[in-house]
């Protein structure tokens, strides 16, 4: 169903509600999501970061893999099947967007062409006339989302800077099947170990080592990812 997003209004929204959804149903297509740099620890213990272009702007964005190949996701269904949920998928249907009126400021924003958005149940998102707790925190948790996808931008746009992104092809054998995985980009460790001082002091001075380390470390996901899918 195609994306329906507004502006959230007291006015319009004052009985709007949105319903829980613990599996998360409207990523279960998706092989990918977005993730931002405040969860690579986290998050590379239980899924590959990857790194993906953009072919219209040239732009790269950092991703967790969630299935082996566009279509799957072997985490979201009727239950999240993992320890940790991605920060981009619990946010939905809400949403910040560019504030058409007050530029260089962003709105809330509801999809209400989702089934999670009702009048008869779920989380409220006014309360009288003021937002509720419910809206309070999510708009709180998408604003920490944002800035931290500005500095997941700097970095990831520093390792392009640094020429670290190899464009990559991941060749696996499950059950018989091949699953030849491109358009994905990787750190390449020997560009990494052969950056001059000033460069690699750089990444450690603004906190990115530990940001590559991490990405280097999720590729070994790969196997759980093979293993979720014949196993579940």
């Amino acid at each position: 169903m195609e994306a329906q997003i507004v502006p959230l209004q007291q006015e319009k929204h004052a009985n709007t509600k949105i319903k829980d959804d613990p599996g998360f149903a409207h990523v279960k297509e998706q092989h990918i999501v977005p993730v931002v740099v405040h969860e690579f620890v986290r998050a590379s213990n239980e899924f590959p970061i990857l790194f993906v272009k953009n072919a219209e702007t040239g732009q790269f964005r950092a991703v967790l893999m969630l299935g082996l190949k566009p279509g799957e996701n072997y985490f979201a269904g009727d239950t999240w099947k993992g320890l940790y949920i991605p920060a981009a998928v619990t946010h939905y249907p809400l949403a910040l967007v560019p504030d058409m009126q007050n530029p260089g400021q962003l709105m809330m924003a509801v999809n209400t062409a989702s089934d999670r958005v009702s009048e008869a149940e779920g989380n409220a998102l006014f309360e009288g006339s003021e937002p509720s707790e419910y809206l309070q925190r999510k708009k709180e948790s998408l604003g920490r989302f944002v800035e931290s996808d500005q500095i997941t931008t700097a970095f990831v746009t520093k390792l392009n800077e640094l020429e670290l992104l190899e464009n990559r092809t991941l060749n696996l054998k499950i059950q018989g099947d091949e699953y030849n995985i491109g358009g994905i980009y990787m750190v390449n460790e020997q560009k990494l170990n052969e950056l001059s001082d000033e460069a690699f002091g750089e990444l450690r001075k603004r906190g990115f080592l530990p940001l590559v380390y991490a990405h280097l470390f999720s590729l070994h996901q790969v196997n759980r990812l093979a293993d979720k899918k014949v196993n579940g």
